[in-house]
């Protein structure tokens, strides 16, 4: 389940940050989302309906809400990042090199992994990153029907 708007208003309220009206559209258009959005097609999405904002205050809200543990940055290849409203638990992502399509997943198989990786390894693991690059379900189907026998 993911985050509401009030939910990350309070948590920058109590870290010390100030909700600037930017600030709060960029929130409210990155809660209201269905998809993992980039910056520039959050900016876009911005630029349309709220006059004033500015690509840079998407880039440092993104920051900071990523910074706060409150937004989840994807990482699709290359330098292209995206971003998704934090879900409460610890999640992973499979990501679509053809659509760009982002599906987030949990696994609790994971934990025991990460115990295993760190009593083997003597490695104190700090955080963890599991993204699985792939063709979603349409684009596969896409590309099958595509082929010539």
């Amino acid at each position: 389940m993911k985050l509401g708007i009030k939910e990350i208003e309070s948590r920058l309220r109590s870290q010390g940050y100030r909700l600037t009206a930017p600030r709060r559209a960029v929130i409210e258009a990155a809660v209201r989302s269905e998809d993992h959005l980039t910056p520039a097609a959050l900016y876009e999405k911005l630029r349309l309906s709220r006059k004033g904002i500015g690509l840079v205050t998407v880039y440092r809200t993104l920051e900071l809400l990523e910074s706060l543990g409150l937004i989840c940055e994807v990482h699709a290849g290359g330098s292209c990042h995206s971003y998704t409203v934090g879900a409460r638990r610890h999640h992973h992502h499979l990501i679509c090199s053809d659509c760009g399509r982002v599906v987030d997943f949990e696994s609790p198989d994971l934990a025991r992994l990460r115990r295993r990786l760190a009593s083997e390894t003597g490695f104190e693991i700090k955080e963890e990153l599991l993204e699985f690059l792939g063709q979603c379900r349409s684009c596969s189907e896409a590309t099958s029907s595509k082929k010539v026998c």
